[in-house]
């Protein structure tokens, strides 16, 4: 399993609720990474501001969040004695912490090029076309670059290769550029996604505290409608028109945006991309093939509920995959993606090294991410891994020259 360092637990009755969390992050890391985002964005909501069909949205959360556990339980189960903590044993990887950063600087690089160039602009997005730059395409190789510096950050950081406040500075870095390419882009979810994938790595791993997550949380709501304000205003200056009715409280109204998914017949067909479309979209570089259209299951939705190609809707991973695949399709879908993030993380044919902790962030990016849009969101994993094999090579390349230089110095 994933390490997990335990805090100096606080004193009196705090001590409890900080073993219970301990725990759980221990035993069910996956499902807390994929059902926290629900329980707090969706779930609390609709049950605080007595939404009526807190029901509907209870209980697919709750089929979503049973599916996940159930899978973790039985993997654990069938592997028991193959949990093993992230960096504990197995081959030294000596240049994990000069390949992060290098990663880390290129992500920074191309996203910032990639959202001046137009790339995920909501202009391009409102304009239903693609940015035709060869500036754009290079830089959208290096998309999932985020998540593979993290990845590799905290691995440096569990084989001590590195100091937890240098993976705090890296990951200020690249949440730093995010924020960047969201006021470039005028686009703000993308933010909160990688945030929760930073904080959910992270502190599964061990590395980033509980209780930097909620004094984090606390800015952020806090923070909140004056970022809501600037969107908009950078929306508006860019001519795209903004509905002034809706307050920064009512865009946090998550469990709204799900629960709009109950009077509708699933599944529905939208002309969402079919299991070959979705291959070829993930294995296939743009760059290499930039005359196919774009994907954009979101804007299939949103045209399938009365709306415009020119903007998208989301019911939240588990209502899209509920939508379009019904409620079987939530437990088969929830069950494997969730299972191959648990095998990700055990000890078979070796402890998890950097190539699994990464592949582990990408499924929790995408498949995984509370906010993903299915099936577009397998396109993604697969994209990330694409992109993230050149990588896996200087990895394996570098280990295998330390491993000669030893064997060299010891004879």
């Amino acid at each position: 399993m994933v390490a997990i360092r335990a805090d100096r637990p606080p004193a009196g009755p705090r001590r409890a609720a900080h073993r219970r969390m301990a725990w759980l992050l221990h035993r069910y890391p996956v499902t807390v990474v994929v059902t926290g985002p629900y329980l707090l964005l969706v779930v609390a909501p609709a049950l605080a501001f007595d939404n009526p069909d807190a029901g509907f949205v209870l209980r697919l959360v709750l089929v979503a969040g049973v599916t996940v556990a159930v899978t973790e339980t039985l993997l654990r189960l069938l592997t028991r004695g193959r949990e093993r903590r992230v960096g504990a044993s197995g081959p030294e990887h000596p240049a994990a912490l000069t390949v992060a950063r290098v990663v880390a600087v290129v992500s920074v690089v191309a996203d910032v090029v990639a959202a001046l160039a137009g790339r995920g602009t909501l202009a391009a997005q409102v304009a239903v076309e693609l940015p035709s730059s060869p500036v754009a395409a290079l830089a959208s190789l290096f998309f999932g670059w985020k998540y593979l510096a993290i990845a590799l950050l905290l691995y440096s950081v569990l084989r001590g290769q590195a100091r937890a406040a240098s993976f705090y500075r890296w990951a200020a870095a690249l949440i730093a550029a995010q924020l960047a390419v969201a006021a470039l882009t005028a686009i703000t979810a993308p933010v909160a996604a990688y945030l929760v994938v930073v904080v959910a790595a992270g502190t599964v791993a061990g590395v980033v505290r509980s209780a930097y997550v909620v004094v984090a949380l606390a800015v952020l709501l806090l923070a909140w409608p004056a970022l809501f304000a600037l969107r908009n205003d950078i929306r508006i200056a860019g001519g795209v028109r903004v509905d002034t009715t809706v307050s920064a409280h009512d865009r946090l109204r998550l469990d709204l945006q799900m629960a709009r998914l109950e009077p509708y017949s699933v599944p529905a067909d939208v002309g969402q991309p079919g299991l070959v479309q979705v291959v070829v979209y993930g294995l296939v570089p743009r760059v290499l093939d930039p005359d196919r259209s774009a994907l954009s299951t979101g804007a299939r939705i949103n045209q399938y509920l009365g709306g415009s190609a020119r903007s998208s809707y989301s019911f939240l991973s588990v209502g899209n995959v509920y939508f379009l695949d019904g409620l079987a399709g939530v437990i088969v879908y929830f069950g494997l993606w969730s299972g191959l993030a648990v095998l990700l993380t055990y000890n078979i044919r070796g402890a998890p090294g950097p190539v699994r902790l990464s592949l582990f962030c990408f499924v929790v990016a995408g498949p995984l991410c509370w906010s993903s849009t299915y099936p577009d969101t397998m396109v993604a994993v697969l994209q990330y891994t694409v992109a993230a094999a050149p990588v896996f090579l200087v990895l394996r390349a570098t280990r295998a020259a330390a491993g000669g230089t030893r064997q060299r110095a010891a004879a």
